[in-house]
C-alpha cells in the first residue's frame, strides 16, 4: 500500500510504501526491497524513512502483554505508546525510569534510538532499563535477546535505528514512584556562565534537570528547571488529549524572528516571575508540547531541521556559546533551545548517542541553503570540540561527520540485517563504506 509516513521535521514529504507486519513477514524468505520498521513519526529526521525500500508500520501491535505490579517489568508489543505504557502501569504506582519529551513515541521506537530524557545523569538511557525483547530478521527466525540470551543482538538492537531487524515486543523495568507530579524548581539565569555554575550541583540534588536558553537575547539568559517526583500519592492519568492545536499547515513558517522575540521575552518572564518551587502535573513537566497538536507545522510547508550534540564537559562553557552566537549570525532563530547535562551512566546499547557532556539541542525552520551552511558549522564546532551530532535526530548531516562523530559504526554495520535500512544509513555508513570498503570489514 502507499501512505504518506512524515518524520516530525516533515523535510521530505514524499509519499512511501508501506506493507503491514504480517505480509512482511510473510514477505521475509523472498528477498526483494529493503525493509525498516516505523513506529510513530516522532522522529525528527531520515532515521525512520527507506525511500529505496518499505516501511512497516508498527502502531496497530501496541498491546500490553504482562505487567508485575511487584517489581515494575512490563512487556508490551513494539507499537505501544509510551503515554499507553505509563497510563497501565501508573495507577500501580510506577512511571517511565526515561522519558523523551513526548509521550507518543513507541516502546519499538525508544529502543531503536536509545532515547534519553532529562534524569541522565541518575537513570542514563532508556535502553539501560530493557531487560529483553523478541527480535525478527530476515531469515525469518524469531531471536529472543537479552544480556544474557543474543546478547550481541540485544546490543546492536538497543541505539540500533531499526537496522538489525524488527522489535516485536520488549519488556522494560519501570519506575516506581511516590506521584505523577512532580516538585519543580525554577531558577532563572542571567547567562550561560551562571548556568554552569548551577548545572552540577543542580544534577546532584534532583531526579530531573534542564535547562531553556533564550537564544535571540544575546546575553544567553534562560531558567533553569529541576524537579523531583512528590511522595502525594496522585497517580491519576491525565488525558493527553489537545486542547490547542495546529488545524492545518502554516503557507510560511510561523516562528521567525519577531514572533520568536516576543516569545521568548513572554515565556522567560512567566517563568522567572515563579521563581521557586512549585508542583507540576507529569504532563507539563515532561511533555509540555504534547499539549499542542501538530506544533510542528508552524514551521511552515519546508519543515524543520532539529540539531542536537553533545559537548564535553571542558570545552562546553567556551564551545555552547560559539553555537549560540553561530545561529544569531545566520539570522536563524531557535524556537526550542535546550541545554542539559549527560552523565557517566553507559548505554548497553553498541551504539548510542549520549557521552558525558552538555548537550544542546535547538531547532530550525527549513530555509534552504542558508540553513543547510548554519548546520554544518554547528557540526564542525561540535566535532572540533570533541563531541557528536545526534544521529537520531538527523537529516543532513555528511558522512564525514557522522564517522567522526561515531566511529563505532562498522561494528553496527556487522550486526544490520541485509534486509534492512534506511535513507540515514544510505546516506553516511553506507557511502563511508563504499568510499572505503575495508573499513566495514575491520
Amino acid at each position: 500500500m502507499a501512505t504518506n509516513l512524515d518524520s516530525f521535521g516533515r523535510i521530505d514529504r514524499r509519499p512511501r510504501e508501506a506493507l503491514a507486519l504480517e505480509r512482511a513477514i510473510a514477505s521475509l524468505g523472498d528477498g526483494g526491497p529493503s525493509l525498516l520498521a516505523f513506529g510513530n513519526g516522532k522522529s525528527y529526521g531520515d532515521t525512520c524513512h527507506n525511500g529505496a525500500g518499505i516501511l512497516v508500520p508498527m502502531r496497530s501491535h501496541r498491546a500490553i502483554l504482562g505487567f508485575d505490579a511487584e517489581t515494575g517489568l512490563l512487556t508490551a508489543e513494539a507499537g505501544t505508546s509510551l503515554e499507553e505504557i505509563i497510563a497501565h502501569a501508573a495507577p500501580h504506582g510506577y512511571f517511565l525510569p526515561v522519558s523523551p519529551g513526548t509521550r507518543f513515541v513507541t516502546l519499538g521506537g525508544a529502543i531503536a534510538n536509545d532515547v534519553h530524557g532529562k534524569n541522565h545523569h541518575v537513570r542514563g538511557t532508556f535502553g539501560c532499563h530493557v531487560t529483553g525483547f523478541e527480535l525478527l530478521r530476515s531469515d525469518g527466525k524469531r531471536y529472543p535477546c537479552s544480556a544474557a540470551e543474543n546478547p550481541d543482538l540485544f546490543a546492536a538492537t538497543i541505539g540500533g535505528m531499526g537496522l538489525t531487524g524488527i522489535i516485536l515486543s520488549a519488556s522494560i523495568k519501570l519506575m516506581r514512584v511516590g506521584s505523577l507530579d512532580v516538585e519543580e524548581e525554577i531558577t532563572p539565569f542571567a547567562n550561560l556562565d551562571a548556568y554552569f555554575g548551577l548545572a552540577e550541583a543542580s544534577d546532584a540534588a534532583n531526579e530531573y534537570a534542564v535547562a531553556w536558553v533564550d537564544q535571540l537575547s544575546g546575553t544567553n539568559r534562560g531558567v533553569l528547571l529541576t524537579g523531583n517526583h512528590a511522595d502525594n500519592g496522585n497517580f491519576h492519568v491525565a488525558s493527553s488529549a489537545t486542547r490547542l492545536s495546529v488545524p492545518f499547515e502554516m503557507p510560511f513558517s510561523m516562528l521567525n524572528g519577531l514572533s520568536l522575540k516576543t516569545f521568548n521575552f513572554a515565556y522567560f518572564h512567566a517563568k522567572a516571575r515563579k521563581t521557586g518551587k512549585t508542583l507540576s502535573p507529569y504532563g507539563s513537566f515532561f511533555y509540555p508540547l504534547d499539549a499542542v497538536g501538530n506544533w510542528n507545522r508552524l514551521y511552515g510547508p519546508k519543515g524543520l531541521y532539529q540539531h542536537q550534540s553533545v559537548i564535553p564537559f571542558a570545552a562546553a562553557p567556551t564551545v555552547v556559546p560559539q553555537m549560540l552566537a553561530a545561529s544569531r549570525e545566520a539570522g536563524q532563530a531557535s524556537f526550542l533551545t535546550v541545554l542539559k547535562r549527560f552523565g557517566a551512566m553507559a548505554s548497553p546499547g553498541l551504539f548510542s548517542f549520549p557521552r558525558p557532556g552538555y548537550t544542546l539541542t535547538m531547532d530550525f525552520s527549513n530555509r534552504g541553503a542558508s540553513t543547510l551552511k548554519l548546520l554544518d558549522r554547528l557540526d564542525a564546532l561540535t566535532v572540533e570540540a570533541g563531541g557528536r551530532v545526534n544521529p537520531y535526530k538527523d537529516q543532513r548531516m555528511s558522512a564525514a561527520t557522522f564517522g567522526t562523530s561515531f566511529p563505532e559504526w562498522t561494528a553496527l554495520e556487522r550486526y544490520r540485517d541485509p534486509r534492512f535500512s534506511s535513507d540515514f544509513w544510505r546516506r553516511t555508513a553506507l557511502s563511508l563504506s563504499a568510499h572505503a570498503p575495508a573499513l566495514a570489514a575491520e
